[in-house]
């Protein structure tokens, strides 16, 4: 990929998160970019064709860090379950302002609207839920791994959307300690 694509895509990325899809307009996205209308169309046929791509961006990041990263390693099933429990603090707590999730957003968004955006954020939630699955089947048992595996995920998301609405990250924080207390920590005496 150029240079001046994947600064496109980043910029945009950054706008989308922030804003919306909906909200950001192409040219905010050539502004902030520096480019103009000819150079945005040879890289892109359209708006719908770069919101894909940024999705692209942002499944990426997600799939290296937390699905391979994190939840694929060779690591216990406990300290799979922390450390991602701690990438979703620090990834927000590293972004400059509390926009959530870049998947939940867009999901809110346009999954209603348009079915490739809609497959495209239902495949990384997809992903991360199976991956989950295991991580749980291995710290309790087969029963209900699923189940859990989505609870957790929307216990998670449901922590950033409150984050982003309240821009608090103690909020989040918070939430990440009752899911640990809830699957790490063993009570006394036992």
């Amino acid at each position: 990929m150029s240079d001046k694509k994947h600064k496109i895509i980043s910029v945009a990325a950054e706008l989308i998160h922030s804003k919306g899809y909906e909200a950001t307009k192409i040219r905010d996205i050539m502004a902030a970019a520096d480019i103009g209308k000819g150079q945005f169309y040879h890289y892109f046929s359209s708006k719908k064709e770069l919101g894909l791509a940024v999705i692209e961006h942002f499944v990426f990041t997600w799939e290296n860090e937390l699905i391979h990263g994190i939840l694929g390693s060779d690591k216990s099933s406990e300290k799979k379950l922390k450390e991602m429990l701690e990438w979703a603090v620090d990834y927000h707590e590293n972004l400059p302002n509390m926009f959530g999730c870049p998947f939940g957003n867009l999901a809110l968004e346009m999954s209603e609207h348009d079915e490739e955006f809609r497959k495209r954020i239902n495949n990384l939630f997809h992903q991360w839920i199976h991956c989950l699955e295991g991580v749980i089947k291995e710290l309790s048992g087969e029963q209900r791994a699923l189940q859990k595996a989505q609870s957790l995920v929307a216990q998670i998301e449901g922590g950033i959307l409150l984050m982003k609405n309240y821009q608090d990250i103690a909020i989040l924080k918070e939430i990440i300690e009752s899911i640990q207390l809830q699957y790490l920590e063993k009570p006394k005496g036992v």
